[in-house]
């Protein structure tokens, strides 16, 4: 097993490196609670480095120099004063072909990196990343998505300057996927020398804040957008992980009577409904048909005699199902349907719909099978 060293251990793109590698290798974990003896010791030990720690919001700017450049010339000399070529891995940022501070800074790092690989013949893997998103990135930092997942999900307005602005971003999964094949030799470089993520995303602000306000007016609406496309359901993933830990949950409405209660659970434009109902001994639900809706239904306890019969015909076709046995009930359009509870207690049946129910379009016409 590799002894594997993670400076930055407690960051973001740390944390989940080293959770992805927990178990695959023997980490070392670097950060800034850690000593300079502590450091030269794991350096010695590591059989790969993945230096991830840097200096991207200074209270000083010369503080870029020494967090980002100065601190990865530090790694490097231990590893030279050790005879060391240990494969380094480190985390740059796109903005180090930017005129500024902290975009000079990593460029300089970054050139310090490859005259360690030209020096001593070591593999050294340097990434430009945009912004990383996902789980466990703290908000109100540097990453935008960040902040506003924890702000639209705690209620807090977001500020947009330029809703126009353009965003490039890798989603963490991939990042840490990348940097485990960096380490099992398979990284993904180009002809410059650097390496790269081969996903990225592109949006606007506008689109990322319609996007997140879309995810917190599901629980109101239960309308969720489409997570057909990877960024959306990488986005909401994210979302979910900013929520309050007493937000959880939500409640649904239940609309009751003599019969027992029906609630709605979830809606989509593209795949229709989900809602469930309880269902008291004796009671029938039902008996209407469609003309193009069609549903499931699935009882989950209790006993219940499903019904059918075509509208225009007079044979009553019959389904005895039962908790104990889960099956699933196509509802075809043209025929009349009732479900009856013929138990001894309550019947809990799920409900799929094809379409989201249309008050004005029900395509919902009574008639008793």
């Amino acid at each position: 097993m590799k002894k594997v060293l993670v400076t930055g251990a407690n960051g973001f793109i740390g944390g989940n490196l080293i959770t992805a590698l927990n178990g695959n290798a023997e980490i070392l974990k670097y950060d800034i609670e850690n000593t300079l003896e502590e450091l030269k010791a794991f350096v010695r030990e590591a059989d790969f480095i993945f230096h991830l720690a840097g200096v991207n919001r200074p209270l000083e700017v010369s503080e870029f120099n020494a967090g980002n450049k100065g601190f990865t010339e530090l790694i490097l000399e231990i590893l030279k004063d050790n005879d060391l070529n240990t494969p380094v891995l480190m985390t740059s940022s796109t903005q180090a072909v930017l005129d500024n501070p902290y975009g000079q800074s990593k460029k300089d790092a970054e050139s310090l990196m490859f005259e360690y690989s030209a020096q001593t013949g070591a593999q050294v893997f340097v990434y430009r990343l945009p912004n990383v998103f996902g789980k466990w990135c703290r908000p109100n930092y540097n990453s935008v998505v960040a902040t506003w997942c924890y702000n639209v999900s705690h209620g807090l307005p977001i500020q947009i300057n330029n809703p126009d602005t353009e965003l490039n971003l890798v989603y963490i999964d991939d990042v840490i996927q990348e940097f485990i094949g960096a380490l099992n030799g398979s990284a993904s470089r180009i002809d410059t020398g650097f390496c790269f993520i081969s996903r990225t995303f592109s949006t606007t602000l506008r689109q990322l804040a319609d996007m997140l306000n879309t995810f917190k007016e599901s629980r109101n609406s239960l309308i969720m957008p489409s997570l057909e496309g990877d960024f959306e359901r990488f986005l909401y993933a994210t979302y979910l992980s900013y929520l309050a830990k007493d937000d959880f949950c939500y409640d649904l409405e239940m609309k009751e009577d003599q019969r027992g209660w029906l609630a709605e659970f979830f809606k989509s434009p593209s795949m229709g409904q989900i809602f469930i109902s309880r269902t008291k001994p004796g009671i029938t639900r039902g008996n209407h048909w469609h003309h193009t809706k069609v549903e499931k239904f699935l009882v989950i306890e209790g006993e219940a005699v499903i019904r059918f019969r075509q509208i225009s015909g007079q044979e009553v076709i019959e389904y005895n199902v039962s908790g104990d046995r889960l099956q699933v009930l196509d509802i075809p359009p043209g025929y009349t349907h009732s479900i009856q509870n013929v138990g001894n207690t309550d019947v809990l049946t799920l409900f799929w719909a094809d379409e989201i129910f249309n008050q004005e379009r029900p395509d919902t016409f009574y008639l008793e099978v």
